[in-house]
């Protein structure tokens, strides 16, 4: 698209999700094209995506092994119905994930996001505790800044209040929340791992006594909450969870949508931690970002309870018209086996300790309050100004686009690092450099 064609084009259609919509229309951020590290905006600049798009395109962007794979699938078979029928691919992608999944949770549903993925996952705990003969165990607990999606039980469990006020009223009964991970005093510019806080966990103690342990279902936590602002887990805050969880009963599950396929230098975040959950949820860079997927793992004991406890009929009346969709499968099968052949994962792993030492190299710029680094994700909190929450972070958003040429994800007032995981260190010193500059310009 030229600036001449932007300029004529309608923007008053389209509502944008999660988007500030007066404002972004009178100065419209367009993308045109993309290939590898780079998007191409309207006006013919070279955008390096320090984002991965929306923390999705791990493999770097228009992939040919991905690209035509979807072409033949979608040559070949359009689509297939899920219900009551099936195709080859969605079969073949379920085994291969559950081989980079962790061990046990080999039992895969597929649907079309994370906010399906969360959902599916609160759908089978319920399942599988009225299978067990314990429909009392309907309570949930989530975490305060977490992000679960947007469907009514990801709104519900998650703890980002803007999310969840304007829907209150209609949001899932008995969910409770523990307390986010996040300490400044103690914790601030920690590089991996910050040593303090796992002691938070222990909140699930008083929820059970508050509660009962016979009443809760599952816990859910991002092992990174990431959408929040790049939360790292002190050390042995999940490891505690999954032991409280583990001595009651409770089932755990990690919302892998952001962390999955690498983020952290490891399939996913479980194998980072060698902390083992019930259920993972993922999407994103399933299909690195080309087709819409999700997928909720399930450790098999949970799938058979479920699934034996039912006669020959319809075991979970729960599902989507685009699960296991056969574009969608072969995108999924097409990027595992570049993850594969390319060693990305093991790329990410061993990029960590440049790209740590690069994004904290900004601790001392102006306004800057932390810095946060695990895997090849970084944030760089920032002081707030005054009373305007979250203006800083716009404006570093708006001038790491139009003068720097760099994309980047701001939460209120931090910004997210987040490249695709074939980022060289040439590349990781341009996006800190930008970074360096917004912030004395800004300054």
């Amino acid at each position: 698209m030229t600036a001449s064609l932007e300029h004529e084009l309608s923007l008053d259609a389209l509502w944008m999700p999660f988007t500030a919509n007066r404002t972004f229309k009178q100065h419209p951020r367009m993308l045109v094209s993309a290939r590898d590290m780079h998007y191409v905006a309207s006006d013919g600049r070279q955008i390096l995506d320090a984002a991965a798009g929306l923390w999705c395109v791990n493999a770097g962007h228009c992939r040919e092994p991905i690209v035509r794979a979807v072409q033949e699938a979608a040559s070949t078979l359009d689509f297939a119905p899920a219900f009551q029928m099936g195709h080859p691919s969605s079969f073949e992608l379920a085994s291969a994930l559950a081989k980079v999944t962790p061990p046990g949770l080999d039992r895969i549903f597929f649907s079309n996001s994370g906010s399906e993925a969360v959902d599916t996952a609160l759908k089978i705990v319920l399942a599988y505790w009225r299978a067990r003969g314990q429909p009392e165990r309907s309570h949930f607990v989530g975490r305060l800044r977490g992000y679960h999606g947007v469907g009514f039980g990801g709104i519900s469990v998650g703890g980002i209040a803007p999310n969840r006020d304007s829907y209150a009223a209609q949001l899932l009964p008995h969910v409770h929340h523990l307390p986010d991970t996040h300490d400044l005093t103690r914790n601030a510019f920690s590089c991996g791992q910050p040593q303090h806080g796992a002691e938070r966990a222990d909140a699930l103690l008083d929820l059970i006594a508050q509660v009962g342990a016979d009443r809760i279902g599952a816990v859910i936590v991002e092992p990174v909450a990431a959408s929040t602002g790049v939360l790292v887990p002190p050390v042995g805050y999940l490891e505690r969870l999954r032991s409280i969880c583990s001595a009651h009963d409770i089932l755990l599950i990690f919302d892998e949508v952001i962390t999955g396929f690498g983020r952290l230098g490891a399939a996913f975040a479980a194998q980072r931690f060698g902390v083992i959950p019930d259920i993972i949820t993922m999407a994103k860079g399933l299909t690195n970002g080309l087709i819409p997927m999700g997928a909720t793992a399930v450790r098999r004991e949970i799938h058979d309870t479920v699934v034996e406890s039912a006669g020959m009929g319809i075991e979970l009346f729960h599902g989507y018209t685009y699960s296991g969709h056969p574009v969608a499968s072969a995108a999924g099968l097409a990027t595992l086996k570049l993850y594969r052949d390319e060693g990305l994962f093991e790329r990410a792993h061993h990029l960590s300790a440049f790209w740590a030492e690069s994004v904290h190299s900004l601790a001392t710029e102006p306004h800057v309050i932390d810095v946060r680094t695990l895997g090849l994700v970084g944030a760089i909190e920032l002081a707030g100004r005054g009373s305007e929450i979250g203006a800083r972070g716009a404006d570093v958003m708006q001038a790491s686009f139009w003068r720097e040429n760099t994309l980047i994800r701001v939460t209120r007032d931090t910004i997210a690092l987040s490249p695709p995981l074939i980022v060289s260190e040439a590349q990781i010193e341009s996006i800190v450099d930008a970074m360096r500059r917004v912030l004395r310009t800004l300054a």
